[in-house]
């Protein structure tokens, strides 16, 4: 789908002193004239987005949602440097202007970046692509990914992003803790998987840079070519095991259709013909960053299934308390069970 397909009128929840953004802008960006307007952008669950609009151009608005927050949430600021830090590399991000961080101004921190025009393939299965075009827009995928895990993030300024050891035994005490502070119902599948992650951290230890979210929807491509123009959501972000972003972006091959799923490697050839098998993707990546081997494969995916689950549920809460930035988050939240499921069941495979 085309990025105009995805905007609609600001939601009243999402409302803010648009006057005020606009006098704001045109004092602090160079070459930022209005009069301005404002649309926001249906897809996304965490932090509202926008298209700025002015006679000139286009720009697009990262904010925090309102409201109370969880520690760590929400991290605009975060999102705004390493989007910053990678504008010096071959990894395709939007150029960022400004980060405003005082509240006064809109009533939360946002930052300001260029709008990137393409497509964003909402369905991993791209039902309306030719066999051809999805071979090659997977391709692209997993090439990008490859360049963000080969960057040097000392070289960039991002040393202090992160801690540079202990990244998956730290990512599953922090949303066991996020899960527990959003919880809903009581999921046995979620308890069960959190004690088996927590038992079987592997040994191994990398550290590159991880988006965190990196997936198809994430993903902007060019409005013809199949290939990536622009990685987008870079909130979650940070210093960790690229092995956890390989089993994030694997995640729809264990997924049912219409889940964020592509069915089984076995059967997607079948039901679309040119993405490739789980397999398949998986020893593309290793070829390009030169990895030999992938230790404790399935650890990493029913860890991505753990963070989805736990995700989920912080959705499922902001649904909930009317603060959620999506129209669609009571139902994207609902999925925190099937998630942990689908990650137990994978951990069983061990």
């Amino acid at each position: 789908m085309s990025l105009e397909d995805d905007l609609t009128a600001v939601r009243d929840v999402h409302r803010f002193d648009e006057a005020r953004l606009e006098r704001y802008l045109t004092d602090r960006m160079p070459g930022f004239h209005g009069p301005l307007t404002v649309r926001q952008f249906v897809g996304g669950q965490s932090n509202p987005t926008y298209l700025l609009e002015t006679p000139a151009a286009r720009f697009v608005m990262r904010k925090k949602p309102s409201g109370t927050l969880l520690q760590s949430a929400h991290q605009v600021e975060r999102e705004f440097r390493i989007i910053k830090a990678l504008a010096a590399t071959n990894v395709p991000v939007p150029r960022v202007h400004l980060l405003c961080e005082d509240i006064d101004v809109i009533g939360t921190a946002f930052f300001v970046m260029d709008y990137v025009a393409g497509r964003i393939f909402r369905d991993p299965l791209m039902p309306d692509s030719s066999p051809e075009e999805r071979a090659a827009c997977y391709d692209s995928m997993n090439d990008v990914l490859a360049r963000l895990h080969k960057v040097d993030f000392r070289a960039v300024g991002l040393g202090d992003f992160g801690r540079p050891t202990g990244y998956v035994s730290r990512q599953v005490a922090r949303w066991s803790k996020q899960y527990e502070a959003s919880k809903t119902e009581e999921i046995p599948e979620m308890k069960s998987l959190i004690e088996w992650l927590t038992a079987h951290i592997p040994a191994d230890d990398e550290t590159t840079i991880v988006h965190g979210d990196y997936r198809m929807e994430n993903i902007i491509f060019d409005p013809a070519e199949p290939r990536v123009v622009a990685v987008l959501d870079w909130e979650l972000s940070t210093l960790g095991h690229p092995l956890g972003d390989l089993g994030w972006s694997c995640r729809p091959y264990h997924c049912p259709p219409g889940i964020d799923g592509v069915l089984s490697f076995q059967d997607v050839d079948r039901v679309s013909p040119g993405i490739p098998s789980e397999e398949e993707f998986v020893a593309s990546h290793c070829r390009r960053v030169g990895r030999s081997a992938v230790p404790d494969w399935m650890f990493f995916v029913a860890f991505s299934f753990f963070r989805a689950a736990a995700i989920a549920q912080g959705i499922a809460m902001r649904a909930k308390i009317g603060t959620a930035s999506a129209p669609d988050a009571a139902e994207r939240g609902a999925r925190a069970r099937l998630m942990a499921e689908l990650g137990w069941q994978v951990a069983q495979k061990l």
